[in-house]
């Protein structure tokens, strides 16, 4: 079995027009190299993007009815921001299918965050492009599934204060710490803001209606910044 057949296996989906699926593993970096000749998979990576962000904002919309619009916004970005995406694209193993300049490879290219998010976009971009939206759908939706994404249940909103705890503590044993920054506002409707700190440095910024709510936010964000600083170049 070929490495694009044994790829389009574990994709469960066979293109019917597999440089569609060459193209979607072709880093901009080759096209560099070659002196802007050569098709890469920005293009796809564009449009795939947009793909995962319709197909998951609409299946979390059916699930959970009940859901508001920041819940729906929070539960989509914990699903699909570039950790998660690069770590579907791990599983599938695109780091050994990757096509990269030889200074990209290296550098460390096939192990890089950033390159195999990239890379997940663009196929879901070429399966799109091949079959349309509803096979390109039906393709996220299981391989999210696959890699423990499911959708049956809410990813975690309701504590982002412990989840931020938890991800700190693999790496030190310090709690961050939650400092008001200032509110505004009459009694009735006041806005609170508040910034999280770890090791001395601030990590994010929130506000909310409440000092609670406004530490949840900026735990929020701080996870949101620390995981998407994992897979940076």
């Amino acid at each position: 079995m070929s490495d694009l057949e044994a790829l389009q296996s574990a994709l469960g989906y066979r293109f019917r027009d597999t440089g569609l699926l060459s193209l979607a593993l072709t880093h901009p970096s080759v096209a560099h190299e070659e002196g802007g000749g050569q098709n890469h998979n920005q293009r796809l990576e564009f449009l795939g993007d947009a793909v995962i962000q319709l197909a998951v904002t609409s299946e979390l919309f059916q699930r959970f009815p009940d859901l508001g619009e920041g819940a729906l916004t929070q539960a989509r970005a914990q699903l699909v921001n570039r950790g998660s995406l690069a770590a579907q694209a791990r599983r599938l193993e695109l780091g050994n299918q990757v096509i990269l300049s030889r200074g990209e490879e290296s550098s460390g290219g096939r192990a890089r965050g950033s390159t195999l998010a990239d890379a997940f976009e663009a196929i879901v971009g070429a399966v799109y492009v091949d079959a349309g939206f509803e096979a390109a759908r039906r393709t996220l939706l299981a391989l999210l599934s696959e890699g423990g994404s499911a959708m049956a249940e809410l990813p975690s909103l309701e504590n982002p204060k412990g989840d931020l705890q938890e991800f700190l503590q693999a790496g030190s044993p310090e709690a961050p710490r939650y400092e008001l920054l200032e509110t505004e506002g009459p009694d009735h409707n006041r806005t609170f803001r508040c910034a999280v700190f770890h090791g001395g440095v601030e990590l994010a910024r929130g506000e909310g209606r409440s000092k609670k709510a406004a530490e949840s936010h900026a735990a929020l964000l701080a996870l949101q910044r620390l995981r998407a600083a994992v897979i940076k170049p």
